[in-house]
C-alpha cells in the first residue's frame, strides 16, 4: 500500500488529458535540439495472440520508393513495397515471439529508417507484462479523455493496467444499493468514482488487448467494519494483548477513515473478502487482483495474542484466492521486497516490487531483479519505482536522462516498469501529477519501449548471466563490467540460446548513480559515435549485430567485424542510453 499524503488539491486544480503536448520549456538531447517525428505508426492493439492479424496505420508522409519490412530479431520475415496509409500482417503461430516492423527507403545502396513500430504475440501477457495503471473514474471524464490515455498506452504496448482505488471501502470494495453497483461513490481520499467509467475502461482496454486488474489490499477495513460484517475477532493488534489494533494512520481532513489490518491468515475474514470480490467479478469483468499490502508492520498480533508472521499469512491467502477464482490473474506487491519468497511460493503471476530505501542505486534495482527471477522460478518481475521523487512534491516536470537511464537499467536485465497512466508516476500516491512529460520523453519512451517489445526474446528468454571481456578502442572511452560507475559505459552480459548478448548502458556522463534521481539533477548522456571494441571469445562467431534505442529506430544493424587474438573486434555505430550487441 503506498503511503497517502496531500496532494488532494493539487489533484483538483491539475486535471488535464494525459495527451496535451508540453511544448514550452523543453529540455532537448545535446545531440538532437527537438524530435521531430514526421512518421508516426500505431498498431489496431496494444498485445496480440499467435496467428492474429496485425493493422499497421501510417500517420504522416512516406516516399512513394518506401518499403516495409518485418523481422523476428535479426531474420528478416517479410520486405515488400508499401504504399497508402495501412499494412496489415498475420503474425506467425509460434508462442511467445516478437518482431519488429519498420518503414525504410533505400538511395544509392544505403538505407534509411524512417519509422518503426513493435508487435508481439503471447497467448498470456502475464508472461511478458508491460504493466500500467489508472487512477481518475469521476463522472466527468469525457469518452476522449479516457480514448486519449488508452491510446498512448497502446502506443507504449502496455498490456496490463492496475485500476488504483477505484474501490469503495477496502472491505466493501464495490458499493452496491440493494443487488445492483451504486451510480458512483467516493473512495478513501474522498474523490469520485463512476461505476459507468470503471466499466468503460475496462470494455475498451479489454478491445485493445490490455487486461484490467483490480486493486485492493488483502488485509484493509475501515473504522466503521462492523457495521458490513467484519469481526474484530479477524484483526491484527500492535500488542499481545489487545490494546491497539494495527492500522495505517490518515489525514483526518483528507481521508474517510484510517486503515485497520485484519490478519491475512484468517479463514473468516478470507472468506469474507472473497465474497466481496466475487461481487466485484459479478459486475465489473477485471481479469483479476492487484493484492496490495503495507510492508514491514514490525511485531503484530492475531486476537488470541499469537504473533502472526505476515509474509505465510499472504502465502495461505493468494493459495486460497486461487483455489476460489481459478480463472483470474493475481499479482502481489512485495512492498521493498518484504514477503517476496512466500508470495512467489504461492500462484501469483508475476512478481512485483515497488521499490524504496535503501535500494537507491542502480545496482540495487538489478539485484531485486536478479532476486526476483530466482525466488519466482522465472516469473517476470514488474518494478513499481518512482522517479524524481522529491520533485514532485511541486509542480514541474520530469528529467528525461533519469528516467530513460533507469528504464535501460530495468529493461536490459529483464524486467518491466509500471510508470505510465494518465499520467507518469513520480509518487507512491497514484493520482499525483506534479510532474508532466516534456515532448522529447514522450518520444523516446515509444522508441525505449518498442525496444523492450522487439527484442523481448534475448530480454526475457530462459538465459544465463555472465561475464565477457569488452575493452574500448580509444583511450578516451572507458567499458567496464556490471556494476555501474560514474564516467564509464557498464556492459551487462547474458548467454541466451545460442547468443551471447551484451548490453551496454552509458554512465559516461552521469553525474550520480542514484535511480530515483529524487531532485531531478541527473545529466543527459552524450551520443558515442564509432565506437571500436575488443570482445573475448571463446566460441565460433556466426554474425555480430547491434540494436539500439537510439540509432535506427531500434532496427537491427549487422557489424563488420573481425578476429585478432581471440577477440571479436567491431565497432558500435551509436550509443546514448543503451545498445544491445549480440554475437550469434
Amino acid at each position: 500500500m503506498k503511503s497517502i499524503n496531500q496532494f488532494l488539491v493539487l489533484w483538483l486544480l491539475l486535471l488535464f488529458c494525459a495527451c496535451e503536448t508540453d511544448s514550452e520549456n523543453e529540455r532537448p538531447s545535446p545531440d538532437n535540439p527537438k524530435t521531430l517525428v514526421s512518421v508516426q505508426l500505431s498498431t489496431d492493439k496494444s498485445a496480440y495472440r499467435p496467428s492474429e492479424e496485425v493493422t499497421v496505420s501510417v500517420s504522416g508522409r512516406l516516399p512513394g520508393n518506401c518499403r516495409v519490412r518485418c523481422r523476428h530479431l535479426n531474420n528478416i520475415l517479410a520486405d515488400q513495397e508499401f504504399s497508402g496509409s495501412e499494412w496489415q500482417w498475420t503474425l506467425p503461430p509460434d508462442e511467445g515471439k516478437a518482431y519488429l516492423i519498420d518503414f525504410y527507403k533505400r538511395k544509392n545502396g544505403e538505407e534509411t529508417t524512417l519509422a518503426s513500430i513493435a508487435v508481439d504475440a503471447n497467448s498470456d501477457w502475464t508472461s511478458r507484462p508491460r504493466y500500467g495503471f489508472l487512477s481518475r473514474y469521476d463522472s466527468r471524464l469525457s469518452q476522449e479523455e479516457i480514448d486519449c490515455t488508452l491510446d498512448f498506452l497502446k502506443r507504449l504496448h502496455i498490456n496490463g493496467l492496475q485500476y488504483y482505488d477505484w474501490h469503495f471501502k477496502h472491505h466493501k470494495p464495490l458499493k452496491m444499493i440493494g443487488k445492483e453497483p451504486a451510480e458512483s461513490w467516493q473512495e478513501l481520499s474522498k474523490r469520485e468514482v463512476s461505476f459507468e467509467v470503471v466499466k468503460t475502461y475496462i470494455q475498451k482496454a479489454r478491445a485493445l488487448g490490455i487486461a484490467s486488474m483490480s486493486y485492493n489490499l488483502l488485509f484493509g477495513v475501515w473504522e466503521d467494519y462492523a457495521l458490513d460484517g467484519v469481526k474484530k475477532e479477524w484483526l491484527l493488534f500492535s500488542d499481545a494483548h489487545q490494546g491497539s489494533v494495527s492500522k495505517h494512520d490518515l489525514d483526518d481532513n483528507w481521508a474517510q477513515s484510517d486503515i485497520l489490518l485484519t490478519d491475512p491468515s484468517n479463514k473468516f475474514w478470507q472468506d469474507y473478502i472473497f465474497t466481496e470480490t466475487e461481487a466485484i467479478y459479478k459486475h465489473l469483468n477485471f481479469d483479476g487482483w492487484h493484492l496490495d499490502q503495507l510492508g514491514d508492520r514490525g511485531s503484530v498480533y492475531n486476537f488470541l495474542g499469537k504473533n502472526i508472521y505476515l509474509p505465510l499469512g499472504y502465502e495461505s491467502f493468494l493459495k486460497r484466492l486461487r483455489n476460489r477464482f481459478p480463472s483470474k490473474k493475481m499479482v502481489m506487491n512485495a512492498v521493498n521486497q518484504y514477503g517476496q519468497k512466500e508470495i512467489q511460493s504461492a500462484p501469483v503471476d508475476f512478481a512485483y516490487t515497488e521499490v524504496w530505501e535503501p535500494n537507491g542505486s542502480f545496482k540495487d534495482l538489478a539485484d531485486i531483479i536478479k532476486s526476483n527471477q530466482t525466488v519466482s522460478f522465472g516469473k517476470k518481475s514488474v518494478l513499481a519505482a518512482y522517479l524524481n521523487y522529491n520533485k514532485a512534491d511541486h509542480q514541474g516536470t520530469f528529467n528525461t536522462p533519469a528516467v530513460l537511464l533507469a528504464d535501460a537499467v530495468i529493461f536490459a536485465f529483464g524486467a518491466s516498469h509500471l510508470e505510465m497512466g494518465e499520467h507518469m508516476l513520480g509518487k507512491e500516491y497514484f493520482p499525483n501529477q506534479n510532474l508532466r512529460m516534456l515532448q522529447d520523453l514522450k518520444d523516446r519512451l515509444v522508441e525505449f519501449y518498442d525496444f523492450q517489445v522487439a527484442y523481448e526474446n534475448l530480454l526475457q528468454d530462459e538465459g544465463e548471466w555472465n561475464e565477457a571481456t569488452v575493452e574500448a578502442q580509444d583511450l578516451a572511452t572507458t567499458v567496464q563490467a556490471w556494476p555501474p560507475q560514474k564516467g564509464a559505459i557498464s556492459t551487462v552480459c547474458r548467454k541466451t540460446g545460442q547468443s551471447q548478448v551484451i548490453h551496454f548502458l552509458n554512465f559516461s556522463e552521469a553525474n550520480h548513480l542514484s535511480w530515483r534521481d529524487a531532485d531531478g539533477t541527473q545529466s543527459y548522456p552524450n551520443k558515442k559515435r564509432n565506437i571500436e571494441l575488443a570482445i573475448d571469445c571463446k566460441a565460433s562467431v556466426g554474425k555480430v549485430w547491434y540494436a539500439s534505442p537510439d540509432y535506427q529506430k531500434g532496427v537491427a544493424q549487422e557489424l563488420d567485424y573481425r578476429i585478432e587474438d581471440g577477440k571479436i573486434v567491431c565497432t558500435l555505430p551509436v550509443l546514448q542510453f543503451w545498445g544491445m550487441l549480440v554475437i550469434e
